[in-house]
């Protein structure tokens, strides 16, 4: 079982995403996922930025992945998209389906983000198709469904040509939208919006009358109140999942990677947050939390 850090989520200043992927580099994570996938006005690392840090990585052993947008809105967004696509050095996740036809045309390797709709065999066996290497399952579905999807004879036959990625740890992102409610929230306009995002390093929360923490709001994207934290379902993740997503938090993503780690084969089980649940993965209820 491989280990992996998506993309950063949130708007963090450029020194504190070097250091993170410094941090990285000396870590035992396998894969790293670079790229901005929420809002291209965020602008404190350009594309040359992340390709010299792709090369770090990749220097320091690791595998890198270049992370596509996952809402596509301008043509200035297709631009930036096609510089990622034709790197000429990394595998590419599409986080948008747009992405997908441009990279089967240049047969470039693909890894289908958990925002792409794949819930059956036959859209699974089609992505196999147009070059993806990698599928990272929608996040609010389940083991048992993940199961019955691979037993299905259609991806039974070709499992070994694909790898299965689980998102296991951080807010998990649930929608993305036109608006930017963390603008709304601040009464801007999106397009006057300031880049008011970066004063949010880990979303904003978003509670209801009774004080619950239901959502957190990071910029178009809307992410899970509780985060999510499989640790303790490692274990039944054998055989079923390759690789295993952590989302960078802005503290605590390494000694949680190694808390992962450690946790494998559940020989070293952890303790919950208040705030944590696992409820998707075990087909309840998201904001669930169920004690093993």
């Amino acid at each position: 079982m491989k280990f992996s850090l998506g993309a950063i989520q949130y708007f963090w200043p450029k020194q504190v995403v070097e250091n993170f992927y410094q941090q990285a580099a000396d870590s035992s994570v396998d894969i790293v996922y670079l790229g901005e996938t929420v809002c291209s006005k965020r602008r404190e690392l350009k594309f040359d930025d992340y390709m010299r840090i792709a090369h770090m990585l990749r220097e320091a052993g690791k595998q890198v992945c270049l992370s596509t947008m996952t809402l596509l809105e301008a043509p200035s967004e297709l631009r930036e998209l096609r510089k990622y696509c034709d790197n000429g050095d990394f595998i590419v996740e599409a986080n948008d389906v747009g992405a997908i036809p441009y990279l089967q045309e240049h047969q470039v390797p693909f890894v289908a983000g958990a925002a792409i709709n794949c819930y059956n065999q036959h859209t699974l066996r089609k992505l196999m198709s147009m070059g993806m290497s990698r599928w990272v399952m929608p996040v609010e579905l389940s083991r048992e469904w993940l199961a019955k999807l691979l037993a299905q004879p259609m991806v039974k036959d070709v499992r070994d040509c694909f790898e299965v990625e689980v998102f296991a740890l951080g807010h998990m992102p649930l929608a993305w939208s036109g608006r930017c409610f963390t603008a709304r929230s601040e009464n801007r306009a999106k397009d006057q919006c300031e880049l008011c995002c970066i004063k949010y390093p880990e979303g904003r929360e978003v509670t209801s009358q009774d004080g619950t923490q239901v959502f957190v709001l990071n910029g178009i994207q809307t992410q899970s109140g509780t985060r999510y934290n499989l640790v303790n379902q490692l274990p039944n993740m054998q055989g079923l999942v390759d690789v295993v997503r952590l989302s960078p938090q802005l503290t605590g993503t390494f000694d949680w990677l190694e808390k992962f780690r450690a946790n494998s084969q559940g020989d070293h089980p952890q303790q919950l947050a208040k705030n944590d649940s696992n409820g998707y993965w075990l087909a309840l209820a998201g904001l669930v939390q169920q004690l093993d």
